[in-house]
């Protein structure tokens, strides 16, 4: 199904499918795109004909349910069954916010999910991060190893030199405490850098 379709199916009344699908490659065109139309505001929805506060909340209520689709995929008390898992679970969490937001995902000394924190948001530009929170949440709860993420409202998930300092600083306050740090992942707009895989750890 094309992404017209397929929203028409979403948004169908009793119009009729082909007003439907004339209204969803309307709404795609004025938007730009499907990730556009699922992320505007509701005001900006409702100027266009044939949308009423029922489809607009039906539109908004995807990204919603996407990002509780993947929060499913690592459910607290699971291991985590591969990198490209927990990718797609934060990618869904944060790729699409307008401001920077800084993340640590939990884990016992199994890989299994103890919490998924969002700790410091930023602006467009970046945000202030504190290895000293970091620390005393993880010991908290009694966490083994950690899993950083932030996201660049950018779009590129090139790590910058801040980027790299704060995961060195994150990961010698975590070692004084025995807590492993397994990476560090940059959310850019449909890709995600690993620094440890480049060797950045």
């Amino acid at each position: 199904m094309s992404d017209a379709e397929l929203l028409a199916t979403l948004i169908h009344s009793g119009n009729g499918e082909a007003a439907a699908c004339a209204l969803a490659d309307r709404l795609l065109s004025r938007f730009g795109g499907l990730r556009q139309l699922l992320h505007a505001d509701a005001d900006a929805l409702m100027t266009e004909p044939g949308i009423g506060s029922a489809r607009s909340a039906v539109i908004r209520a995807l990204p919603e349910m996407a990002r509780r689709y993947y929060e499913a995929t690592l459910p607290a008390g699971e291991a985590i069954r591969s990198p490209s898992d927990t990718k797609a679970y934060l990618h869904a969490r944060i790729r699409d916010l307008g401001h920077e937001l800084f993340c640590c995902l939990y884990l016992d000394n199994r890989h299994r999910v103890l919490r998924f924190d969002e700790m410091f948001r930023g602006t467009i530009d970046g945000t202030s991060v504190y290895p000293r929170e970091v620390v005393k949440e993880a010991l908290a709860i009694n966490a083994a190893a950690i899993i950083l993420a932030h996201n660049h409202p950018s779009g590129v998930a090139e790590p910058s030199q801040a980027d790299e300092r704060i995961t060195r600083r994150l990961k010698s306050a975590l070692q004084l405490v025995d807590i492993r740090l397994l990476d560090h992942l940059i959310i850019g707009d449909g890709e995600t850098t690993s620094m440890a895989s480049r060797g950045l750890l």
